[in-house]
């Protein structure tokens, strides 16, 4: 499954050889899609022409090759607006006041600045009502699991951690800045993440290879009195659960009855599993490529092994194809084309599936529409989106107001129902299980929900004002 993406071409058109029919023709041609034409210039023999066009990626170069191959063509540029989007980076920090004169200079420098850090320094607790701490979360990643991409260093990450930083900010009202670590080594990602945490209200892990990941996230909980929150992990299992349990309303299944195979077991196939059985399942098959998980098995991977414990009830052995035969909920979160129609076909009836692995499926939505009831990925361009940003704005937003110490199981289970009950009873069906990522309702619904499982769990150190009853 390919991505489309839109290109701006600048054309010089000499009339006398060619019209712009034959240009239209050509990209058509060539796979491109017309979408917008500015004359930039109209001479009595030349107009040079912006001509935007939707393309796969793909065929990017294919669009541009054959119209430079025209006689009376002359491409002068090729713009992608993804990429004019990225110029310069996409986010800034700007100050809430300005300074216009000496006596503004004097109250947020020095030498008025000096008495607000005598404060501080008496009482470090207000740091959080006298610095943007209380607002602000680091997103770090060390460029090792990126998107689909991989590792791709940290250099690579910084436009995904700043497209991350945006949302928070406008979801949220966050600010999030990106932190991008030279090094891979657990020991020193700990140490920078606990050396600059004073000026933080949170931490997002984004983007960290599994099974690094899990100790890292460990150990900085264990050690900082923040929230610490693997988005990988744990976003994408709290919406996965949100979509999972009004899946489960359309086809009238229970939680604790229904079979569940998840395929994928790294960082997000993990927590995926851990936030299942808390939520009450009880039949779960966790798979990967050395096949089902289970007991006896001594796995390298410590989160494997403590899964093989508590799934797998069955004794399930070998792999997919064993795993899902008479399944209710198939969950991926692994790659494109492992699940087959003939896989399907052995689930059993009202079928969920979850095809999760981004951009491209375990199977291609449109194959396996007939044979589901309800079906979800991770794309955009289908129904029922699983995508992360329905919960780290509201977790993050939730647990600053109420100065959270962790983000525990209690406030990932509150933050998935508050997911799940944005849909309401008379919208819920087979193509809404779960709202939209734009939906202005769910960041509060999750922040309220994450607030109460912190305050019920002793983990909050302020109660908002709305909150007080």
């Amino acid at each position: 499954m390919s991505i489309s993406t839109t290109i701006i071409i600048r054309l010089e058109i000499r009339k006398s050889i060619t019209s712009f029919g034959d240009v239209a023709s050509k990209i058509a041609t060539a796979g491109g899609d017309i979408v917008a034409i500015d004359v930039i210039r109209a001479g009595k023999d030349v107009t040079t022409r912006d001509i935007t066009v939707n393309v796969l990626d793909a065929g990017n170069e294919d669009v541009v090759s054959e119209l430079s191959e025209m006689a009376g063509i002359k491409v002068i540029n090729v713009s992608d607006r993804t990429f004019l989007a990225h110029l310069g980076g996409k986010i800034e920090v700007t100050p809430k006041m300005p300074i216009k004169n000496r006596e503004d200079l004097s109250q947020v420098y020095t030498p008025g600045v000096a008495r607000v850090c005598t404060a501080i320094a008496e009482d470090p607790s207000k740091a959080y009502s006298l610095t943007m701490k209380r607002n602000t979360v680091a997103v770090v990643t060390d460029g090792t699991a990126v998107l689909g991409l991989g590792d791709i260093g940290p250099e690579a990450a910084m436009p995904v951690m700043e497209g991350k930083a945006m949302l928070f900010k406008q979801l949220a009202g966050i600010d999030a800045f990106p932190l991008c670590l030279n090094t891979k080594d657990p020991d020193e990602i700990v140490s920078i993440i606990k050396a600059v945490s004073p000026g933080f209200g949170g931490i997002n892990l984004e983007d960290i290879s599994s099974p690094r990941c899990f100790e890292i996230e460990r150990r900085l909980a264990a050690e900082l009195d923040i929230p610490v929150f693997h988005d990988d992990q744990h976003g994408t299992a709290i919406v996965a659960l949100a979509g999972l349990l009004n899946a489960l309303k359309v086809v009238g299944k229970s939680i604790a009855t229904v079979r569940i195979v998840v395929i994928g077991i790294g960082a997000a196939g993990v927590s995926i599993c851990n936030l299942l059985l808390a939520a009450g399942a009880s039949h779960i098959a966790a798979v990967d490529r050395e096949g089902i998980l289970r007991r006896g098995v001594e796995y390298s991977h410590a989160e494997w092994l403590r899964l093989a414990e508590v799934t797998n009830e069955e004794g399930l052995v070998g792999g997919l194809t064993e795993a899902i035969k008479g399944a209710d909920v198939f969950i991926g979160v692994s790659g494109g084309g492992v699940l087959t129609i003939d896989h399907v076909k052995s689930m059993a009836p009202d079928r969920i599936v979850f095809a999760m692995a981004n951009p491209n499926p375990e199977i291609e939505p449109e194959l396996a529409e007939p044979y589901v009831r309800v079906l979800a990925t991770g794309r955009s361009d289908y129904p029922n989106q699983i995508n992360n940003v329905l919960c780290f704005p509201g977790i993050f937003r939730g647990a600053l107001d109420c100065r959270a110490r962790t983000v525990n199981l209690e406030m990932k289970l509150a933050a998935a129902q508050a997911i799940a009950s944005v849909v309401q009873e008379d919208e819920l069906n087979e193509q809404y299980i779960i709202p939209s990522i734009f939906n202005e309702k769910v960041v509060e619904q999750v922040r309220i929900a994450v607030i109460k499982a912190a305050i019920a769990t002793d983990m909050a150190r302020r109660i908002p004002k709305d909150l007080i009853s």
